[in-house]
C-alpha cells in the first residue's frame, strides 16, 4: 500500500530526478522547442517540494490537487497545464483513502492521463508525453488484473513508458511548439514524453520496497 508519506518521498525524489536531467531535458527540447522544457521542470517540482510541508496534513487527495495547481502556477510553456492537470484529475484516486493499492494507484495514473489527452487534445503517436503514459497506464492495468505487486506493476509500467518515450524518436510532432518544424521535428526524442517517463520511473525507485 502507498501512504501520504510515500507520496511525499516520491515528489520529493522527483524534484531531484528533474534536477539531475534539467540538461538532458533542455537539450532535447532545444532543436524543437524553446529549449526550456528541463527548466520549467525542475522550476514547478522545486516549487512543489518547498509546499510539501505545509501539505503533510491534508489528505491524499487534496495532497495531489494542490500540487497540481502549483505546476500550473509555476510551470511555464504547456507542461505546467498538462503536469498540472495530470495531478488534479488523478487526485480523485486518493478520495476518502488512507493509503493507495496497486488498483488505486492504476487509476490515479489512467485518471491523470486522460486529462492530459483532454486538456491536450493529443493521442498516440503525436510525439507527446502520453506516448510513454499510456503504455505504462496499460501496463498497470494488466498487472492489477494479473495480480502482481505495487513494485512488479511499476516495474512493468516504467519499461513500457520506455519504450513509449523512445519511439516517438522516428515520429513527426502533431502537436505542440515542435509541429511547427513538420518533418524536421522526425529524429528527435520529445522532451515531454522523456519526463513522463522519468516521472514513472521515479515511482518504482520510490516504491519497488514496498
Amino acid at each position: 500500500m502507498i501512504g501520504k508519506t510515500d507520496i511525499i518521498a516520491w515528489l520529493n525524489h522527483l524534484t531531484s530526478v528533474y534536477q539531475e536531467n534539467r540538461q538532458y531535458l533542455t537539450d532535447l527540447d532545444s532543436p524543437i522547442g524553446d529549449a526550456d522544457h528541463g527548466i520549467n521542470m525542475v522550476r514547478g517540482f522545486e516549487k512543489v517540494q518547498e509546499k510539501l510541508p505545509e501539505l503533510q496534513e491534508k489528505s491524499i487527495d487534496q495532497l495531489l490537487k494542490q500540487v497540481g495547481m502549483t505546476l500550473v502556477g509555476t510551470v511555464g510553456g504547456s507542461s505546467g497545464p498538462l503536469y498540472g492537470t495530470f495531478f488534479m484529475k488523478g487526485a480523485a484516486a486518493g478520495k476518502e483513502q488512507e493509503s493507495l493499492d496497486l488498483d488505486a494507484l492504476t487509476k490515479l495514473f489512467e485518471d491523470g492521463t486522460a486529462g492530459v489527452v483532454s486538456r491536450g487534445k493529443t493521442e498516440l503517436q503525436d510525439a507527446t508525453m502520453i506516448d510513454a503514459l499510456h503504455p505504462a497506464v496499460e501496463a498497470l492495468k494488466r498487472a492489477a488484473k494479473d495480480g502482481k505487486s505495487i513494485a512488479e506493476a511499476l516495474e512493468a509500467a516504467t519499461n513500457a513508458a520506455k519504450e513509449g518515450m523512445e519511439a516517438t524518436t522516428p515520429l513527426q510532432a502533431r502537436k505542440g511548439r515542435a509541429s511547427y518544424l513538420g518533418e524536421r521535428s522526425i529524429g528527435h526524442q520529445d522532451p515531454g514524453a522523456t519526463s513522463a517517463y522519468l516521472m514513472i520511473q521515479a515511482a518504482y525507485n520510490t516504491w519497488k520496497e514496498l
